[in-house]
């Protein structure tokens, strides 16, 4: 100790040589010469290693807050540090809940959320857990897409790491600096394409925030096993670039090999950090990035990409619930998207990959019951040439068309699936035509958040005379038509990918199959009951979301364990009661 303190200077001297100097607030020794120093000499700036008294009441995973009993408050040192009473987690909860409520913006309750994740870990789970399907709008979307806009101006504590261009060569130290060392899942970005909001560079940072959240609260991933990344290589947006504010670097995107090579040095980073059996979960890439860097890193990594992945899985299951609203089988319908990018895509490739599973039929016949309209029309064969590969395969034979309404009228899909991320394209004429080609049109508008939904719900069913089966990806409040309450569905990838992780990691799954994606398709499907069919429904309701991922986990670990990929072995008898004891809870525990 003595050595170390030598090395520690104070105006010329070691600290250990240092006379006793009283501090401004009577008669307290300086020992490391803190409330002397000027400006420009240097700190060590030392810490407590022991969580009690006033550390303790400022670490986010131990802090009770009120809760803190008697007993506790003695041990810890506590005493005189918290006001006498002593409240129970339901009473804080309760408490919390009534302020939330007094909010009136959206992103009110939003900053509050986050300073109380930033506080209290285990009353912010509780809380978003016991309330979820009114809080995942503001931790998620609509409202974390407005955070992210704001991102600057509201940023009061920083939340994962940020790798920048100025780590390039050092990403395996920046790793490192994280605390936790069991890291099972990274939500990763690098703020390209926000949901429907474009470029917001390292603002981009609250969804692997949020997206992380919820794999704790509804998938029961300890939070301490989670590492939200935003990897800041510059923003196209000349907005943030002029702001003083951002708090990202200041130029232009990177691209090309030095993109490449800071993802590649990123990848190995991870995987020589936290092991082969770490899931890295890429979020809002940009299409042109998206593709390649999951074509990629899928043959070496344990990698999901939430927007293609993720989307298609919860929009697969939603079809194939709607089935028993609609009659017939998958391969009975026809289905033409507005919007040809990463969702658009990866949804129609996992409606092709289930028909064909079902029907025997092979892949490239399968595809032909899928049409999608980018913005230069209908994708079709004479286009081919100058389309991007992932649209290829959906480029039939048919004359071209430009305007989605004769798309509609040419093609008579039985379903309509908008993942454009452009508001208002699915016009009454649109709708209106789906309605007079079906009794019961599915109209799916996916885009995000809700001021980029291609319709609302009450335009499908006002439009469609009450007859739609409408679900959309940002929430929409039930609609009453002709003295009926009709209830959308909400496509949200938050009733797969927290569910669908959980079930890699407790198999100790090493590669993602597409096989592992229907399972957890098929399971969700498998949790809409008669009773939310009968209200219009092809989505269960978010109140059993815990039970509903416990049975997604167990698909997808049961399809993991079927095709050799898990290294967790010998493979647990009830994988449903394996996945619920293996959930985080948020309940507070007693301290010593």
């Amino acid at each position: 100790m003595g050595s170390l303190l030598k090395e520690i200077r104070n105006g010329g001297h070691s600290v250990a040589d240092t006379e006793s100097k009283a501090g401004f607030g009577g008669g307290v020794e300086d020992v490391y010469g803190e409330d002397c120093a000027t400006e420009d000499q240097v700190l060590t700036p030392w810490t407590a290693s022991v969580a009690s008294g006033y550390t303790l009441l400022r670490d986010p995973h131990y802090n009770k807050g009120l809760a803190f009993t008697e007993k506790e408050r003695d041990a810890h040192y506590l005493r005189g540090l918290l006001p006498p009473a002593v409240l129970t987690q339901e009473l804080q909860e309760k408490k919390l809940i009534q302020n939330l409520r007094q909010y009136e913006v959206p992103l009110h309750r939003y900053i509050a959320m986050m300073d109380l994740q930033e506080r209290n870990e285990g009353l912010f789970y509780k809380l978003l857990i016991d309330n979820v399907e009114e809080l995942l709008p503001v931790v998620y979307t609509p409202t974390v897409g407005e955070a992210c806009q704001k991102y600057g101006s509201i940023f009061r504590h920083p939340q994962g790491l940020y790798i920048s261009l100025k780590e390039k060569g050092k990403i395996l130290e920046v790793l490192k600096n994280w605390p936790e060392r069991g890291i099972q899942v990274i939500v990763v970005t690098d703020g390209e394409r926000i949901l429907g909001l474009g470029d917001l560079g390292c603002q981009g940072m609250g969804i692997p925030v949020g997206k992380l959240s919820l794999y704790t609260a509804l998938g029961g991933v300890p939070p301490s096993a989670c590492l939200p990344i935003t990897i800041d290589v510059g923003t196209n947006n000349q907005k943030l670039l002029n702001d003083e504010f951002y708090i990202g670097i200041k130029q232009k995107r990177a691209t090309g090999q030095e993109y490449a090579e800071l993802l590649e040095e990123f990848m190995t980073a991870v995987k020589q950090n936290y092991g082969e059996k770490v899931l890295v979960q890429f979020e809002d890439f940009a299409n042109h990035n998206a593709f390649e860097l999951l074509s990629k890193y899928s043959k070496t990594h344990l990698v999901f990409n939430d927007d293609i992945q993720g989307t298609a899985s919860v929009v697969l299951a939603g079809l194939i619930s709607s089935l028993k609203l609609l009659g017939g089988q998958l391969a009975d319908h026809t289905f033409l998207f507005l919007g040809a990018g990463e969702a658009g895509t990866g949804i129609a490739e996992l409606i092709a990959l289930e028909i064909s599973k079902k029907t025997n039929a092979p892949l490239e016949e399968t595809r032909k019951k899928v049409w999608l309209v980018d913005s230069k029309g209908l994708i079709v064969k004479s286009r081919i040439g100058s389309l991007q590969h992932f649209k290829k395969p959906w480029a039939h034979d048919h004359e071209p068309i430009k305007e989605l309404v004769d798309a509609v009228k040419a093609i008579k899909p039985t379903v309509l699936i908008g993942t454009s991320g452009v508001g208002k394209t699915f016009t009454r004429e649109v709708v209106e035509t789906m309605a007079s080609l079906n009794e019961k049109p599915l109209i799916l508008a996916l885009s995000n958040p809700t001021s980029q939904s291609e319709c609302t719900a009450e335009e499908a069913y006002a439009w469609t005379k009450g007859r739609a089966i409408f679900a959309s990806g940002s929430p929409f409040d039930p609609v009453e038509y002709e003295k009926k309450l009709l209830v959308p569905g909400q496509a949200n990838n938050a009733y797969i990918f927290p569910g669908f992780g959980l079930g890699l990691i407790m198999a100790g799954a090493i590669r993602v199959h597409d096989d592992m994606l229907l399972a957890a398709s098929e399971a969700l499907a498998a949790q809409v009951t008669q009773e939310n069919h009968d209200k219009g429904l092809i989505y269960p309701p978010f109140t059993n979301i815990r039970k509903i991922s416990a049975n997604i986990a167990a698909k997808v670990a049961a399809k993991v364990y079927e095709l050799g990929l898990a290294s967790n072995l010998p493979r647990p008898k009830d994988l449903v009661k394996y996945a619920e004891s293996c959930m985080y809870s948020p309940l507070y525990r007693s301290y010593r």
